[in-house]
């Protein structure tokens, strides 16, 4: 899996970065089949933004959060990234049940 972590008008510190992917675990640890994480942090004015797009098989998902603060952005980031996976996890998985359900005899 490659991680991918990028900095717009911010400078992406080691401090940052084991941040973004210590919280990134707890959302990775869903799939086996994660390709790649692109991370993008920028700085507009006062307000903070923070970008990430997972790549999984079949699918891309995207979150983006606004905060005044850095580390309060990815939080909020990595929670909403949190609910799509799970969600698309659940699709998936009611997916792969449904061809195994019997049609009711007429």
């Amino acid at each position: 899996m490659n991680i991918n972590i990028t900095g717009h008008h911010v400078e992406v510190t080691p401090a940052i970065n084991d941040y973004v992917t210590a919280k990134l675990d707890r959302v990775i640890r869903h799939f086996d089949s994660v390709t790649s994480v692109h991370v993008i942090l920028s700085v507009d004015k006062l307000n903070q933004k923070a970008e990430i797009t997972l790549h999984v098989k079949g699918k891309d998902i995207y979150a983006d959060s606004i905060e005044p603060d850095l580390y309060a952005a990815i939080d909020t980031l990595i929670d909403k990234l949190d609910r799509q996976v799970v969600k698309y996890k659940e699709i998936q998985s009611n997916h792969a049940h449904e061809g195994l359900k019997r049609q009711p005899a007429e």
